[in-house]
C-alpha cells in the first residue's frame, strides 16, 4: 500500500530550448492559412512501410474564425449568443399584412 506523500512536480524549464527559439528567423504568419482552409491531405507511414493518407476539411458547419475576432468571442457559446442577437435584428421574410381600409 502506497502512502500519503506525493513527489513534487519538478519545475518546467523556463527557458525555451535553443531549437524552438524562432527569434530572427523569416517566418510568414498565416503562410498556410488559405490552403488549410480547402482542406489538407496527411500521410501516415506506418512501422511496416505502408502508407496511408487522410484527407482533412472542414466539418460541415465548422467556421473558422480570424484571430481578431477569436479574441472577442473565443468559444462556441459566445459565438453563437452574438449570432443569435443578430438574428433577432433582421427584419422578417414573412410578407407583412395589410388591413384594407372601408369608407
Amino acid at each position: 500500500m502506497k502512502n500519503g506523500k506525493t513527489k513534487p512536480n519538478p519545475q518546467p524549464e523556463q527557458e525555451m530550448k535553443r531549437e524552438y527559439d524562432l527569434r530572427g528567423k523569416k517566418g510568414v504568419r498565416g503562410k498556410y492559412y488559405r490552403a488549410y482552409r480547402q482542406g489538407h491531405t496527411v500521410r501516415i507511414t506506418q512501422q511496416n512501410g505502408t502508407v496511408s493518407e487522410q484527407h482533412f476539411t472542414l466539418q460541415d458547419g465548422a467556421v473558422l474564425l480570424e484571430p481578431d475576432v477569436r479574441r472577442y468571442f473565443p468559444d462556441s457559446d459566445s459565438v453563437n449568443a452574438a449570432l443569435r442577437s443578430l438574428i433577432a435584428l433582421i427584419p422578417s421574410n414573412k410578407p407583412r399584412k395589410t388591413h384594407a381600409r372601408k369608407f
